[in-house]
């Protein structure tokens, strides 16, 4: 069996260099559940926001900014399609 390249949104150096967020655009569907449960959102700041990248719909994806992203991992464990990885630094 061979993997298959994903479409996606890689964004590097989270989590103050921490982690790598990942949005797999084929499964993300615009639900903006992410977005309104991100900790750094409710804060008032925007961590999780609308991308130029559209998702299964052709509805808007996500993509964090790395600066203010503490890589937590809410997104990832509150998206209902696993559009979300958060992959961890060694």
């Amino acid at each position: 069996m061979t993997a298959t390249q994903n479409k996606g949104i890689k964004v590097e150096g989270c989590g103050k260099g921490r982690a790598n967020w990942h949005l797999f655009t084929e499964l993300c569907k615009g639900c903006g559940l992410c977005i309104t449960k991100c900790p750094i959102n409710a804060k008032g700041e925007k961590c999780l926001q609308w991308s130029k990248e559209v998702g299964l719909y052709s509805t808007p994806a996500v993509q964090p900014d790395p600066e203010k992203c503490i890589a937590c991992g809410t997104c990832e464990l509150l998206c209902p399609d696993s559009a979300i990885r958060i992959e961890r630094n060694k």
